[in-house]
This record gives C-alpha cells, structure tokens and sequence, in this order.
C-alpha cells in the first residue's frame, strides 16, 4: 500500500493542476445539485419490528385520509389572575382561533374546540387547542408555521397568555456561530504548530472544500434517499474535524521530509505513502463505525451514518490526492519564513537530530514511571465514569427546551393545568379485525386500563367506519420521559396480551412517547452487537496495519474507557445538571436514547486515528531496528505535537456545536469533544505508552502462522526503501549508459 499511495501522491504533485481542477468542479457540481435540488421533506421515521410502529402502520390503513404521520400542535390559553377561561370573553378569543385556524393553512386537517373536547382544566384556568396537520412537521411551509404562529395573538393582546407546542414548530436545528469559533481556534492551533500561514490555512481549506462536497451531496439527495434533518449536521460534525486532521497528518509529514533533505516531489511521494497509509486505515475504521449503525435496523440512523462516512471517504481522497496537489503550487512556503532561510543556509538540523521536544521529555518520563502512568490514567477515567452507572436514557421533548422558547412555555403551561402527563398522551389500538368487530374489546381495554397505576384520564374509543379498529387515548399522569410512564406503557402491553387471548382483538401502543420508549428499547438491544461488530471488525483491521495482537486489543479495551468516561461526563452535565448553567442545560433530564450506541459507533472511529498516526510511528521505527522503548520515544517525537495539535482542533470543531440550539446536536457536540479529550490526552497519550513499556518487544508478538495468513499491507513504508534503490540504480545505469 506504501508504495501505491506514494505513486499516487507524485502523480497528484506533478498533474497538481489538473487534481485540483477535477476537486473544484466536484465541489461546483454538488454545489449545484444542492442549489437545484426540492426542498427537502422531513425524513420519515420508522423502527421497523417494534410495536409502536406496527400500530402507527396500522392507524394509517384503517383510518384513511386521519394524517396519523401529521403534525400536531397544541394552542395552550392561560387566563389572567382572577378569571377563567369559562368567562364569555375568553371563550368567544378562543373560538377566533378556532374558526381562523384552518384559513391560514391549507395543510390543517383538524383543530378541536377545547369547550367540545373537554380540554379545559379543572380549575377553569388552563384550555388548548389541538392541531392536526396533512404532512409533517419538516413538510409544513413556513408560512404555515407563521399562520400557527400568529393565530393567538389577538388573544394576547385581550389578555390571555397564549404558548404554542407541538412538532408543528420544528424547524431545523441552528447550531449558531459555535462552528466559526471551532473553525478560528482549529486555525490559531493550526499556525502555532505550523508556524506558517499557508500551511495552517491548507487542512482548514481542504477540509471545508470536502465538507461542501459531502453537504451539498446530501443536501441535493435529500429527497431521493428521505435524509433527516439532522444528516447534514452530523456530516459536516465529523467532517470537518477529520478532514484537518487527515491533511494536518500529510502537511506535517511533508515538513519533515523536506528537512531531511528530500526534493518536494519526493517528499510529498513519502509523505502520502506513510502518513498517508495511516490516514487510509484511520479512515476505514471511521467508515466501519459509521456504516456499522445499519445494524440497529432503523432506517434514519442507518442513512445518518452512511451519508456521514460518505463525508469521511471525501476527507481521506482529499487528503491523498489534493493535498499533494496544492502543496505543488505552495513550495517551501509550508515552512515560515525563518525555517525558509535557514534552509537555505543548510543550517537546519534534521528531525533525528533535533533537541528533545515535549514529546520526547513525556515519553521519557511515562518510561520511567509506567506503571503509576497507567494507574493514574485508569482511576481517573474510572472515577469520570461513575455518573454513567446512572444513566437514564429517553428522547427530548418540548419539556428540554430552553425556556425562552414558546414550545417550552406551553409545555410547562399544560404541566400546570392538566397534569405532566398530557404531554405525552399514549394512543392504544384496538385490531378487531379477527374479533368480528373492535368495540367490545374496546371497552374491555379501556376499563382494564382505567384500573392500572399511574393513569390520570382514559378518554372514550373511537371506531373507525369498518368498526374493526378503535382507537383509544390514555393520559398517564406522569411526565413522558418518566420512569413511570414507561412502567405503565408496559402494564397495557401485558394487559392486552390477556385481552387477545380472551377476544382474539390484537392491543397495541403507539404514540410519540410510547415511540420514544421502543426506540430507547432498541438502543439497548443493539448495543452488545454492535459494539462486537465494530470493535471486532477494527481490531482485525488494527491487527493487519501493527502485525500485532496485543497492540489492538490495547486499543480496544483504551477505547472503551474513554467512552464509558465521556458518557460518565454526559450524565453528569445533562441528566444530573452539574455546571449545565455553563453548556446551556436548562433542563436536566434523561439522556438521548441513542448516544450510547452513536458514542461508540463516532468515537471508536476518532480515536483510531490518533492510536495509528502515533503508533504506526512507534512501530516504524521499530522495525527499523529501535529498541521497544526507544521507538516509543521517537513515536512520541515526532507525533506527539501533531496528534495533540490534531485533538485540540476536534475538539475545537466539536465543542462550536455545544452553542446549538438543539438538544440532540448539544449533547453530541459535548459528548464527542469530552470524548476526544479523554482518548487523545488520557489514553493516547499516557495510558498507550505505559502499556507498551511495560510489555517491551512482546507488544509487536504475532504467532508465525497468523503473520503468515494476513496481508502485508507495509504501513511502515518498508517496501519504499526497496522502492528507492531500484529507483537510485535505474538512474546509475541511465547515467553510465549515457557516458
């Protein structure tokens, strides 16, 4: 492979002008697809298998033309202290509303008059008006969420405080400037390691080339493949932070070629061929994690991982191809202009000459202290870790929104009127089909369910025009996210068991909350496989690019520390609120259902890069004839500046995302920074080292049969020595040839 991508980084040096030229058009290409393309639709989910799902299919066959998929709203009306929302006046604003509504927007389906759909607190002070749309929340024009928008506030102006939630109101996640600010510390980290302007601003241009590419591509197949919202956001997350670092690995190594003395071309031919392998490898294990989220079978994870390795594929061709492409065009000016002169004068010592730097004095020193080194590093990451012992895992709803938010406000505004529980009302169905007819069943679901714990109200069934289907509406009286509620979705469902073996009529529970609950379940479900999937294809992977087995599975077992660690850290901030005043926590609460699974599948692959860029170096050198210990030192010369560099601007790129006014890209921008902070400075970077003083030359064991089996895929570079004198003895005979 050294030798491949060594070809491959001298054929882009010397056609640089027509590499960059093809990249360009790529990216004016997407760029135009994405410019043309419809607006995109709200993505569709679905959990294929799960009993939420099935009733929600079956919603939309016996009851056609209900928009079971439509989105919803809920007016929420408050009533000056003192009075009620009973009072002639208030109810006369409300049913403006009422009659309005379906004016402003073709897409309404239905609006319920609370005085008709008893939807007026006890205490006369609370009343709402339900919404039901044609399409989804994603679909709606925002016109129509203007029409939604405006329809209170001639209430508000007669007095009534008037809140709106609901799905009808999402929107698109603005994650705000937190992204420019990642971008400007990744270029300040960029010229300090560089110490030049063009070689800190080639990655941060090549990776937002690259991320334009990838974004625009989703953006113009949005519609085709049904991406969701949130596709685009996570792609450009993971982008950007690998494509830096990718290119940061290829500049750095072209520098220190060229202080050995190498000619550019040769030099960015070496470059390519060792960094370069190593940013392959990093990559696929990217792309293994990200494409490996297929295997929880829900369809808009599955599209959301392949279309963000579909990003890391850009990043790592734009790294091999690009990179040497417009280091043709830079020259030396990769270097500052002081290094410039002196290399000029020839007075600039080459790498294995040079002064012991950070590196080298901490690599010295974990040598020396291996195993305190490693006990600090793990009680550390183990105390971090104990949060997540306690974790608690849901969806957000509208009851994590900031408090500004109007969604926010009416959720807390029917919390106080109603009761938690109407939030996240449970949708029963009642299947006859098989019964002769769903009512009797109905009945007998709905006075089995009005005896079971934690149930507030249990509104009448309602059969559709076949009789065979009814629908019932539960009110648990706890919050959705509850303990609780989840508790009670699980009584109905065992309930129903009963009933269908007694009636034949199938029970099933569907609703928003009850989604959340089945998707929560798959999570868990999911986790052990695809922890084993992935973790287990990387280590084979891992265990071609070492020839090792004990430096794998090193990183494996580091891998999981500093995940467990970081989901420690997640609890810790947004489902118990420690310093959540500081990353806009305003309401703590159960952690998103999926960041377990989605932790394990984005970081695993992030971590690899710093454990091959730094270790294929230790490596390197020692098969280049270094003692174990000696090769861990020069590893740490000459990667450790760049892998710190490297996690410092992921971590940049990550944290911009914490500003986002999204719950879900929040806590993702938060996990994954405190994520790459742990592996990159925890385990890379103090609990490897140790591990691999402590084993010596047993930590580059592989069983003579096993070498024998794997390819040789020569990440070392080794092949390119050989390479290089067939080289230097083709040009000894042309020479002498021409005497």
């Amino acid at each position: 492979m050294a030798t491949f991508l060594y070809r491959l980084g001298r054929f882009a040096f010397r056609r640089r002008r027509y590499v960059a030229l093809v990249w360009v058009a790529l990216l004016f290409l997407a760029g135009f697809g994405a410019a043309s393309a419809s607006t995109p639709s709200a993505s569709s989910f679905s959990m294929p298998g799960t009993e939420a799902q099935k009733a929600f299919d079956l919603l939309e066959q016996r009851f056609p033309g209900g928009s079971a998929d439509g989105a919803t709203a809920r007016i929420v009306f408050k009533a000056p202290a003192g009075k009620t929302m009973n009072d002639a006046a208030n109810k006369a604003e409300v049913a403006k509303v009422v009659d309005e509504l379906p004016k402003g927007s073709k897409q309404v389906a239905s609006v319920t008059d609370p005085y008709q759909a008893n939807a007026v607190s006890k205490d006369g002070s609370t009343a709402y008006i339900s919404v039901k749309y044609k399409v989804n929340g994603m679909a709606l024009e925002d016109s129509d969420r203007e029409s939604l928008e405006d329809s209170g506030k001639a209430a508000q102006k007669a007095g009534l405080t008037v809140e709106i939630g609901g799905d009808a109101l999402q929107a698109k996640p603005e994650t705000g400037s937190g992204e420019i600010i990642g971008v400007v510390i990744a270029g300040i980290v960029l010229m300090i390691t560089f110490g030049s302007l063009i070689a800190a601003g080639l990655p941060l241009v090549t990776a937002i080339i690259g991320v334009g590419i990838g974004v625009s591509t989703i953006t113009a197949l949005a519609n085709v493949l049904d991406l969701g919202n949130t596709t685009s956001t996570l792609a450009s997350m993971i982008g950007l932070a690998v494509g830096i670092d990718y290119a940061l690995f290829i500049v750095s190594r072209y520098r220190a070629e060229l202080r050995e003395g190498r000619d550019r071309e040769e030099a960015i031919g070496r470059a390519v061929g060792t960094a370069g392998s190593a940013v392959v490898f990093a990559g696929l294990t990217v792309v293994i994690a990200l494409c490996g989220l297929a295997v929880v079978n829900i369809p808009m994870l599955t599209k959301m991982g392949v279309a963000a390795a579909g990003t890391v594929v850009i990043a790592v061709l734009i790294a091999l191809t690009l990179i040497p492409a417009v280091l043709g065009f830079t020259g030396k000016r990769v270097f500052g202009r002081r290094t410039r002169k002196k290399m000029e004068a020839g007075t600039v010592e080459a790498p294995t000459e040079a002064k012991p730097n950070m590196g080298t004095r901490w690599s010295s020193f974990v040598l020396r202290k291996p195993i305190w080194v490693l006990l600090a590093g793990v009680i550390g990451l183990g105390a971090v870790a104990v949060p997540a012992a306690s974790l608690e895992m849901g969806l957000p709803d509208d009851g994590s929104q900031p408090t500004s938010t109007t969604q926010r406000r009416a959720y807390d505004t029917l919390s106080d009127g109603f009761g938690p529980g109407f939030n996240g009302p449970l949708m029963i169905v009642v299947d006859g089909a098989r019964a002769g007819g769903a009512k009797a069943a109905a009945d007998r679901t709905s006075d089995t369910i009005k005896k079971l714990p934690d149930v507030a109200e249990v509104m009448a069934p309602a059969l559709n025009k076949e009789g065979d289907t009814a629908t019932i509406t539960v009110v648990p009286k706890s919050k959705p996210s509850s303990k609780d509620t989840e508790d009670l979705v699980h009584s109905i469902r065992d309930a129903g068991k009963d009933i269908k073996s007694e009636t034949k009529a199938e029970v099933l529970v569907t609703g928003a909350t009850a989604m959340n609950i089945d998707f929560s379940q798959r999570m868990n479900d999911a986790l052990l496989p695809y922890l084993a999937l992935v973790v287990g294809l990387a280590f084979l992977l891992l265990m071609v690019v070492f020839r090792s087995i004990l430096v794998p599975l090193k990183a494996a077992l580091g891998f999981l520390l500093s995940v467990v660690a970081a989901l420690g850290a997640v609890v810790a901030v947004f489902q118990w609120g420690w310093l959540g005043g500081l990353f806009g926590v305003e309401n703590p609460g159960p952690i998103m259902s999926m960041m377990p699974i989605f932790m394990v599948g984005v970081v695993f692959g992030l971590a690899m890069d710093y454990e091959v860029f730094l270790v294929t170096r230790m490596r390197e050198a020692f098969v280049h004839g270094e003692r174990p210990g000696q090769a861990i030192v020069t590893g740490f010369r000459h990667g450790a500046r760049v892998v710190t560099a490297a996690a410092v601007i992921m971590i940049a790129v990550f944290s911009g995302f914490i500003g986002a006014s999204d719950q879900m890209i929040k806590m993702i921008g938060f996990a994954l920074a405190i994520a790459v902070f742990f592996d990159a400075f925890v385990v890379r970077m103090a609990i490897v080292p140790a591990v691999l003083a402590l084993l010596g030359s047993k930590a580059w064991w592989l069983p003579g049969w096993l070498d024998r089996i794997l390819p040789n895929v020569d990440v070392e570079g080794e092949g390119l020595k050989a390479h290089a004198a067939k080289a230097s003895d083709g040009d000894d005979d042309r020479e002498l040839a021409r005497v």
